[in-house]
């Protein structure tokens, strides 16, 4: 029986990715392990390795397809004792252009009946294989969608309890097959105010320029940054920190560990302290998910790292625990894999908080937009030679800002402040960092 090869969700979060590259060609046999194909995710470049063994009889999408869905069939593989040549595609027929197309399809034919939903009906193709029998789009998360599949729940007859009325794994839970939500259809729609068109309108009012298509990456940061905006409310404390204390202690730390290869960084030292203030200030080691809140028991800090075509967050975890030398380690061999494009899904998804540092740029300050589903993020500025009082007079020092942007849903004003005074007694007092 022939083998329907499908589009796999290589992260938690991909919804559709590009076929980069095939590694094997029609009649090319392949085994258990082999790789297939390279994949672009929201993330990074990946390698899609078989899991059955024959002979590949269609391809059915070809390489350089961008848009196509997680599922969707994009080759055929004839098993063994098969005739490849009498074996017809899976999923009924060749599909390679299908998946880009049927994405400008969804875009053209919503907005007839409902101009103002149409970025929702293009974002709509990808994360459920069908639409709402009422031709609505469902919002729910990724892990409300798994396991409404798992327990065969009609995502349209549930009421979401998340923000805009997004569905949520609580109430996929305490759903049951076929249990009905009248109010759901009505709802949607006024639920969530159509985003703006903006890149559909965009006018080059006869400016010389070029156009760049995004890749996956830019454009999964872009959705994702986008709601966070728009459904998260962000408060921000802003504190000023000392660094001289820091900074001296660094450099002992340093001169001990040359003979081991291990130079710390500035930032290093940060993750240490922000992984400290959220074992500190565990009311801020949280995340907001619709009617519950799930408070974590150790600190796991995302770091955002620069990359070509983007940014990606690889994690330092139980960064509480470990010795700051450790945590050097570890985020200079994450970083380099992050800029290869070579980090596995469980290295740059999940993290309890974040930490952005764009002081190496020379940004006194800045606020950072939540990673979701995170409640708060870190933002650090640089840090300069300033007047500052110190015991009662007026001296030159090496202060940095740093900002917290905070999930008010999640976390409270006070609270946030609390886990600012710590972070700042933590690097002003960098010794307790060591214990």
């Amino acid at each position: 029986m022939p083998i329907a090869i499908k589009m796999p969700a290589l992260s938690p979060t991909m919804e559709e990715g590009t076929l980069s590259k095939w590694l094997v060609k029609v009649g090319d046999q392949v085994s258990a392990g082999d790789i297939m194909a390279e994949i672009e995710t929201d993330k990074a470049t990946m390698e899609f390795e078989a899991v059955d063994e024959g002979v590949i009889a269609h391809i059915q999408v070809e390489e350089g397809t961008e848009g196509v869905a997680v599922g969707t069939v994009i080759a055929t593989l004839a098993e063994e004792g098969e005739d490849p040549g009498d074996v017809k595609p899976a999923g009924g027929g060749d599909a390679a252009p299908a998946p880009a197309p049927a994405k400008e399809e969804a875009k053209e034919e919503k907005p007839a009946p409902a101009p103002t939903e149409k970025p929702s009906a293009v974002l709509a193709t990808t994360p459920a294989p069908a639409p709402a029998p009422s031709g609505d789009r469902i919002i729910a998360s990724p892990l409300a969608k798994r396991i409404a599949e798992q327990k065969g729940i009609d995502l349209s007859s549930v009421k979401g309890s998340g923000p805009n009325g997004r569905i949520v794994k609580a109430d996929v839970e305490g759903a049951k097959p076929g249990a009905a939500a009248p109010a759901q259809a009505a709802a949607a729609p006024a639920a969530k105010p159509a985003p703006p068109a903006a890149p559909a309108e965009a006018q080059d009012f006869g400016i010389p320029h070029e156009v760049e298509k995004l890749n996956g990456m830019r454009k999964t940061i872009a959705r994702r940054l986008t709601e966070s905006k728009q459904q998260i409310p962000h408060i921000y404390l802003t504190v000023d920190i000392r660094l001289d204390a820091l900074l001296k202690l660094r450099s002992e730390l340093n001169a001990t560990l040359e003979s081991q290869g291990v130079k710390l960084s500035v930032n290093d030292l940060l993750i240490k302290a922000l992984a400290k203030s959220l074992m500190a200030v565990p009311v801020c080691n949280v995340q907001f998910a619709g009617d519950t809140l799930l408070k974590f028991s150790r600190a796991d800090i995302s770091v955002a790292v620069s990359i070509d075509g983007g940014l990606i967050t690889p994690i330092v975890k139980d960064a509480g625990s470990k010795a700051v030398s450790a945590i050097s380690t570890e985020m200079k061999d994450l970083a380099g894999r992050a800029r290869e494009g070579k980090l596995s899904p469980e290295e740059y998804q999940g993290g309890t908080a974040s930490l952005s540092n764009m002081g190496m740029f020379g940004i006194k300050q800045f606020e950072a937009v939540i990673n979701p589903p995170q409640a708060m993020i870190m933002a650090i500025g640089a840090g300069e030679k300033r007047p500052y009082v110190v015991n009662d007079s007026l001296q030159i020092a090496t202060v940095m800002s740093a900002t917290g942007s905070f999930d008010h849903r999640a976390i409270d004003g006070a609270d946030g402040a609390q886990l600012m005074k710590v972070f700042k007694e933590l690097i002003e007092n960098p010794l307790g960092l060591l214990a």
